[in-house]
């Protein structure tokens, strides 16, 4: 008997224990939403993105931009929104590596990958941000320097995609490897993680010109890749949301098949 009872309380403590990581799941979840408001309301309100400035512009008319004062506001609200979204994807990749930990392979080589990858996107959106920042804080400084963050805060805000590439890959290959009769995740989502990858991948090179689709401001480097994030954002919220619930209603069928087993 007394052996019963501690069955009983053991199950029904583990049964708890899932209920309360999947409602912490169900809360990081919530997230998402506002860091997709996050970002968008971020990128029209930054003048600089509307057009997106180019990297031809004279150190006087990038100077002139941030002086500009019917700018200096919007540039300045538009960075703190850009750092709160930063910080808003956060809880999303998080849920992201609990999912893969939950895949039949088990092995946490993928979740560590996709941790240190995490660790990289958010920490550069804050430099780009911090240096757009930095030039609407002190207007009155020499062009030259001026410049010299509005280049900095491009180029990293740009360049940062390979971290975003190797989250894509390392969960497709996750999902690629888990088990197929009872998938985390469906497998179109790889692909779908794969082909946002390949749409990130010139943005890598917007070093190596000042115009064209690779400039900062061209076509593959700003749009194509700005719209890949958006898409995943919202693709990806909704493939979690599914497996997060999913989740959650079967833990809440588990306290009784533990407690009889």
């Amino acid at each position: 008997m007394s052996d019963v009872g501690g069955n009983d309380a053991v199950g029904g403590q583990s049964a708890r224990t899932a209920s309360r990581r999947t409602d912490g799941e169900l809360i990081l979840l919530w997230t998402l939403p506002a860091a997709l408001i996050l970002w968008i309301a971020s990128f029209f309100l930054f003048p600089g993105f509307n057009p997106p400035m180019s990297p031809t512009m004279t150190a006087e008319q990038v100077a002139a931009f941030y002086r500009d004062p019917a700018q200096i506001p919007q540039i300045r609200y538009s960075m703190i929104l850009f750092n709160w979204f930063g910080v808003c994807l956060v809880p999303i990749l998080a849920l992201i590596t609990l999912q893969i930990r939950r895949m039949a392979h088990r092995t946490p080589i993928f979740s560590y990958a996709m941790l240190a990858c995490a660790a990289g996107g958010p920490t550069l959106f804050l430099v780009a941000n911090v240096c757009w920042l930095l030039a609407a804080f002190r207007p009155e400084r020499s062009p030259e320097l001026t410049q010299l963050l509005n280049d900095l805060g491009w180029v990293t805000f740009t360049v940062l995609v390979p971290f975003l590439i190797g989250q894509c890959v390392i969960l497709a290959l996750a999902i690629y490897f888990d088990d197929p009769a009872r998938p985390v995740f469906n497998r179109w989502v790889a692909y779908f993680n794969l082909l946002v990858a390949a749409a990130l991948v010139p943005a890598a090179f917007v070093g190596v010109s000042l115009t064209g689709p690779l400039a900062w401001d061209g076509l593959l480097s700003f749009w194509v890749k700005n719209v890949a994030i958006a898409l995943w954002i919202v693709v990806m919220g909704v493939v979690l949301g599914q497996a997060v619930y999913r989740e959650h209603v079967e833990n809440r069928g588990r306290p009784d098949e533990l407690i009889t087993a």
